[in-house]
């Protein structure tokens, strides 16, 4: 077995997703999922070399008990692995503008990720957590845990695309600007674009969509972001599973004046009961609207304002690319999967020449990469994320001699 494993940990508020993978040949060895954390039914699954397992962590389990069973039960059942961790790489949602790339974790680092914790309240605590939880299960790496963060690829972006149109002091004195997220996934993809069209990494221009629960699309040129549809937070931009995205600020004054609506019930509106959740008044599942487009008019609804928005943000982006656009790449459990999804938003990029091929659309389904338009369109692909990969490669860079 290889001695310079990476176990990689993407800590949420309500679960921990995890993997050991070698960072050279990308080969996995551990993928898992522990979920449900502080209720009833908190639970884990995992693949361990291909077998799959999964168990009830007791209810009010959470990251401590997750890690703990990951340690004592999961690695176990194959001799060695342990020992074979060299470094633990875990995601950071938000870094500020402290980090602009991935570090080895101390205490001003620990410090820098509490202090960008205003940024996105629902995810570095969580990631503080995990850290903590990371340096009581594995003692002896305590020196060799990676943070990496997603907002460092976007720290390219340029003075126009970050500001917004505020008291400038907001910025100098509070941080207030636009940030990003999802830059490992944007990055990753971007450099698979590269390759699979022959074009050097620093020369590549390209439009990538992140479409998962949250969702982003980022500018690339020249290899670069040079902007990104998320903001301060990870709130802004895109229809996203149970987050609105843009909205008129306006709107938050009407809740609170108006309709007497607390900001704690603003907040909670915007980010957990809004998105494909508000439109259907159903689910945030998007298979759901997929499933029940042609039958159900919520579901279409859902699915048309998601696309629309989408497009709108794919046509902006293509003005500030400013030169030849290589592709529009979908990517994430949405944009891998969702044929619909694709389909309806390049029949708004039409303009542009794009061109959908139906057979290759749904080719590119369920890991399957490709590309999506007609021999004669501007060029659309799905590529597969794999952040775990990056964190990985990021950890070993900085943590293993």
């Amino acid at each position: 077995m290889s001695q310079n494993l990476i176990l990689v940990l993407n800590c949420g508020s309500s679960s921990l997703k995890f993997a050991i993978l070698d960072p050279q040949s990308g080969d996995e060895k551990l993928s898992g999922l522990a979920e449900a954390f502080h209720l009833d039914d908190a639970r884990i699954k995992w693949k361990l070399n291909g077998e799959k397992g999964n168990a009830d962590l007791g209810a009010g389990a959470a990251h401590s008990e997750a890690l703990d069973f990951i340690v004592n039960q999961i690695l176990p059942q194959d001799a060695g692995l342990k020992e074979s961790i060299v470094a633990i790489g875990h995601r950071i949602v938000h870094g500020g503008e402290q980090f602009t790339s991935s570090t080895l974790i101390n205490d001003s680092v620990i410090e820098g990720i509490r202090n960008a914790a205003q940024f996105a309240p629902l995810h570095n605590p969580a990631h503080l957590i995990g850290i903590e939880e990371a340096f009581k299960a594995f003692p002896e790496l305590k020196t060799k845990n990676v943070a990496v963060f997603d907002t460092a690829f976007h720290q390219t972006m340029p003075q126009e695309a970050y500001l917004y149109a505020l008291p400038y002091s907001l910025y100098k004195e509070h941080g207030v600007r636009r940030y990003g997220a999802h830059g490992t996934s944007h990055y990753y993809v971007s450099r698979e674009v590269a390759k699979e069209l022959n074009i050097p990494a620093d020369k590549v221009n390209v439009i990538t969509c992140h479409l998962g629960n949250g969702g982003s699309v980022a500018a690339i040129r020249h290899g670069e972001c040079i902007d990104t549809s998320m903001g301060l937070t990870p709130l802004e931009g895109l229809v996203m599973g149970t987050r609105s995205g843009d909205i008129d600020p306006a709107i938050i004054f009407y809740l609170y004046n108006t309709l007497g609506m607390k900001m704690e019930e603003i907040e909670t509106t915007l980010t957990k009961k809004s998105g494909l959740l508000g439109l259907t008044e159903v689910t945030s599942d998007c298979r759901y609207a997929e499933d029940n487009y042609q039958a159900k008019e919520d579901a279409k609804r859902a699915i048309d304002v998601y696309s629309y928005r989408l497009a709108k943000y794919i046509g902006s982006y293509m003005a500030v690319i400013g030169e030849r656009l290589d592709a529009v790449v979908f990517t994430g459990g949405i944009g891998e999967n969702s044929a619909l999804i694709r389909e309806l938003t390049l029949a708004h990029l039409k303009l542009f020449g794009y061109e959908l091929d139906q057979e290759r659309n749904l080719a590119a389904r369920f890991g399957k990469s490709g590309k999506i338009t007609s021999d004669n369109s501007p060029v659309s692909l799905v590529i597969p994320t794999n952040e775990e990969l990056v964190i990985a490669q990021d950890t070993a860079r900085l943590a293993v001699k």
